[in-house]
């Protein structure tokens, strides 16, 4: 049974749920414009409220009044008036994200660690740290230190305003339930995350597989800005990929959308969990990565980024143990782009976001007339911990006006 305590992020200086992020209502028509209306200012801000009413097709006075409860939320201000150009008239005065004081908690579980992080509006990382797990990774105890820690970095940094926890991690997990319903390499199954966060922290929390997260991310503020279908593959100790079309990701029933860890991968040798050989989760595991590179004598621990150091500093085999992965990689996305034909694959890939000969490997093994669509992460130094706070970024912009009117967007 979960254990229960009292919430560690309650006290008078960080009094967190009094401006939270809702959970995903049925979206109205007010709602929708004004997600709208936020997104144009985070992707052309700073921008005058009438080149929005352009862009949008909404009206200038449905966009004024979106605006003006935006800034009543403290998620967006006025930015500097422009400087008279001797024209008749009041200049337009533009309108940009207030990034200054509004954050979200991101938590992200992979297999040796935790990452937790607070994001701002813009998806970028302010602060964040890693948790190695000692041993089993017991669930509970898990949780409780990445809250514990969520609350230690939001205490370092006073005047921002939390509005919400996103949790990410591999495996089998239920954005409706709010729980990691099975992860094999952690050995959890029906965690209920929601409902420990939320109790720890006072806060709303929002769950989601790190496949999925990282979608919404990179269409938000990464790689895949404009793109109509993009598909996500996430190659580290788990393997799975996220796929999503006009704004919406695809979870399927129980949110079991996305799990390609037992595709075959043609001449694979690795033996997998499951009885056969040449899983693809198998091949590529970077649990498979390191013990290759252990019995080659390149590193001799357990540490992927070793690897990758190890060949930045020359060791032929590290940078062939890398290319081959790599060019694994690319076939699997080669057999993911004849199935759903995306106009943008993003890679997450060890290998392939810190070294041209991978990315290149990879898109050899793509093809040519296809590797153009295919771009690594645009978040090679924050992946994870973006991986997590995108969860609760994506809520926040498909439903802005969820943050409660009323609230004082000062520091509570």
């Amino acid at each position: 049974m979960p254990r229960t305590a009292a919430p560690i992020l309650s006290s008078p200086s960080t009094t967190l749920s009094s401006s939270p992020i809702p959970r995903v209502a049925d979206p109205d028509r007010r709602r929708t414009s004004a997600s709208v209306v936020l997104r144009s200012v985070l992707e052309h801000g700073p921008v005058a409220r009438s080149t929005i009413a352009r862009l949008t097709g909404l009206s200038p006075a449905s966009v004024t009044g979106h605006c003006a409860r935006l800034a009543g939320l403290g998620l967006i201000r006025e930015a500097a008036a422009p400087r008279p150009s001797g024209g008749v008239g009041r200049p337009h005065v533009p309108v940009d994200l207030d990034d200054s004081r509004l954050v979200v908690g991101g938590v992200h579980v992979a297999v040796p660690y935790t990452t937790v992080a607070l994001l701002d509006l813009r998806g970028r990382v302010v602060a964040h740290r890693e948790i190695p797990h000692s041993g089993p990774a017991d669930p509970y105890d898990v949780l409780d230190r990445a809250a514990g820690t969520l609350a230690a970095l939001l205490g370092e940094r006073p005047g921002v305003r939390p509005l919400g926890v996103g949790f990410a991690a591999g495996g089998w997990v239920d954005r409706a339930s709010g729980a990691v319903v099975e992860h094999p390499l952690l050995g959890w199954r029906e965690v209920p995350v929601r409902e420990v966060l939320e109790a720890r922290t006072g806060l709303p929390v929002h769950v989601d597989g790190h496949a999925r997260a990282l979608v919404n991310a990179e269409r938000l503020f990464g790689r895949a800005r404009g793109s109509r279908s993009v598909l996500h593959l996430f190659v580290g100790n788990v393997v799975d990929a996220a796929f999503a079309t006009n704004d919406e990701v695809h979870h399927g029933p129980r949110s079991q959308a996305g799990a390609i860890a037992h595709l075959p991968v043609p001449g694979g040798t690795e033996r997998c969990a499951c009885g056969r050989t040449g899983c693809l989760q198998a091949e590529l595991s970077e649990r498979t990565l390191c013990r290759r590179a252990r019995a080659a004598g390149v590193i001799g621990g357990w540490n992927p980024r070793h690897v990758v150091r190890a060949a930045r500093d020359g060791d032929a085999t590290a940078v062939r143990l890398l290319t081959e992965r790599a060019r694994t990689t690319g076939r699997a996305v080669g057999l993911l782009l004849d199935v759903l034909n995306p106009e943008t694959v993003v890679v997450t890939e060890i290998g392939v976001l810190s070294r041209e000969d991978c990315l290149g490997a990879l898109r050899a093994a793509v093809g040519d007339g296809r590797a153009a669509s295919v771009v690594p992460s645009g978040f090679p130094d924050s992946v994870l911990a973006v991986a997590g706070g995108s969860v609760a970024l994506d809520v926040l912009y498909r439903d802005p006006l969820g943050v409660p009117s009323g609230v004082s967007p000062e520091v509570i």
